[in-house]
């Protein structure tokens, strides 16, 4: 019975929300640069019939970049999604998707009017079988093709202005990977080695946080819909004045390999993945993008790395000084900013500038804070191209994030302060993120999480305390979703089985 389990499921195509939609990767939708999917439950575009929502022009504003990249109309990134598409679904009230089949982030039910708060917990707080479940659905989502995106293999331009359509088929969980890789990777100006590495839409300057909030939204999003738990929550892993990797243990994200220190052991369901995206100075070389195939395995040798750069795992004394800057961002913006929280938190890789995370003060030959943690592994999450293969990722960015929403609380910063302009190209407060469809805009995100349904468990106020083992209701009586509550036996059962059949390989 569990093999043929295994493989209606590993075959099955399960729906995903990011880039690019499969039915906008058409000859015909390219070359009309209109993306306005029928909704299934009318048929019509965008749910326009049912009022979910309509197709329309995008709007893109024109307020200056920083000069950090001098160049227009040579990055397919530039202007996002316009080298594409100038038309796509904008969904109304509390509808999402790219064609509005889905509900806003801390909206569930079948017309969206159903408000939650999920709660983000310490991933040593969830029980074994919590722990277990999440793995399992990581290694669910690492082994099933999305049905409904694939990715680009070709710029827009190689692709023939959209006569000539590249896109290849992905799992779910390496949409994301992907996602990661294209917002990330250098600008290719034509031909081989021919690259601008000064840019990036992610990060290195202020949709840095912003950006990293979106992608784990559609992240959890995506493996609700996968798995059917509507309740799936992201775990954190906080690793302040960590001695070590404490989540690398075969019971979490994989421990050592006996053979080799660089490997995952084979005890672990992680030791037989395999990476892409990951060859960052190979895709310069040649001048090309990533072609999503496999590279080789999942690699990590935390602790052994550079200690010139990294000296060691960020401190609480750290992470309260990031936290007391009042200025979100300051100067140019960028990684020479000087007592900027986001600078200081990020601390992006070498040989560009950061943040001290003990002084405040950018293009710091120290590294700490969230690049710490990048660098600490020393393997596939050190490069941050390739750095969303590792599934210590998530753990990671979304304590990151709780760390961010730290600041939002303490220092209710008004949206003024996130730049209208002059930042770093794709970071200014109207730029719509690079490359997620639907479409979202970098200040929709300058907002506490609580405005997007969810919380942190170390960040709860006094009064609010669990009443059972499946939901959290704070003293207001809003209620939080509890990571996890029961599921169907037949999940549990088969995600006990991916992990226990992973094991005994």
């Amino acid at each position: 019975m569990w093999p043929l389990l295994i493989t209606s499921f590993t075959l099955c195509l399960a729906p995903s929300y990011q880039q690019f939609p499969r039915l906008c990767a058409t000859r015909e939708a390219l070359r009309t640069k209109e993306c306005c999917p029928p909704w299934d439950g009318d048929g019509s575009a965008c749910g326009a019939s049912s009022g979910r929502g309509f197709c329309q022009d995008v709007q893109v504003p024109d307020f200056p970049d920083g000069p950090q990249y001098p160049f227009s109309g040579l990055d397919d990134r530039e202007r996002w999604p316009l080298v594409f598409y100038n038309r796509t679904c904008q969904c109304a009230g509390n509808f999402m998707g790219f064609n509005c089949a889905d509900c806003k982030f801390g909206y569930f039910g079948v017309n969206c009017n159903e408000r939650r708060e999920s709660l983000r917990r310490n991933i040593f707080h969830l029980s074994r079988a919590e722990r277990l479940r999440f793995i399992s659905y990581l290694n669910l989502a690492k082994h099933t093709v999305s049905a409904d995106y694939v990715v680009a293999t070709g710029t827009y331009r190689e692709m023939e202005n959209g006569s000539t359509p590249l896109f290849a088929n992905i799992s779910v969980y390496d949409v994301f990977v992907w996602m990661h890789y294209y917002v990330s990777r250098n600008a290719l100006l034509g031909g081989p080695g021919n690259v601008w590495t000064d840019v990036d839409f992610a990060h290195w300057a202020p949709a840095f946080l912003p950006w990293h909030r979106v992608y784990l939204l559609h992240w959890e999003h995506e493996i609700r819909k996968l798995t059917g738990d509507m309740s799936f929550i992201i775990p954190y892993w906080d690793w302040r004045d960590a001695s070590g990797c404490d989540v690398c243990t075969d019971e979490l994200m994989g421990g050592r390999s006996p053979l080799s220190p660089n490997l995952l052991s084979p005890g672990s369901v992680f030791s037989s993945w395999r990476v892409l995206c990951s060859q960052a100075e190979e895709y310069n070389e040649q001048g090309v993008l990533c072609d999503a195939r496999e590279e080789g395995p999942l690699l990590r040798n935390p602790g052994n790395h550079n200690r010139n750069i990294v000296e060691r795992l960020p401190t609480s004394a750290e992470v309260e000084f990031a936290l007391s800057l009042p200025n979100y961002d300051t100067g140019a913006m960028d990684r020479s900013a000087n007592m900027s929280f986001r600078n200081t938190m990020e601390v992006v890789e070498p040989p560009g500038g950061f943040g001290d995370p003990q002084t405040g003060l950018g293009n710091s030959p120290r590294m700490g804070m969230h690049a710490a943690l990048h660098v600490f592994m020393n393997g596939s999450m050190s490069s941050v191209q390739g750095s969303a293969n590792d599934p210590i990722f998530l753990l990671h960015h979304a304590f990151v994030d709780s760390i961010y929403e730290q600041w939002l609380r303490r220092h209710r910063p008004s949206l003024s302060q996130y730049p209208q302009s002059n930042a770093p190209v794709g970071h200014n407060s109207e730029y719509h993120m690079v490359p997620f469809l639907p479409l979202h805009r970098n200040r929709e995100y300058f907002i506490s999480s609580k405005d997007l349904g969810y919380e942190y468990s170390y960040l709860l106020d006094a009064g609010e305390f669990p009443q059972n083992g499946n939901v959290l209701y704070a003293a207001s009586f809003k209620p939080f979703i509890w990571l996890f509550p029961p599921v169907s036996a037949y999940s549990f059962l088969f995600s006990l089985h991916l992990h226990l059949k992973s094991s005994m390989l």
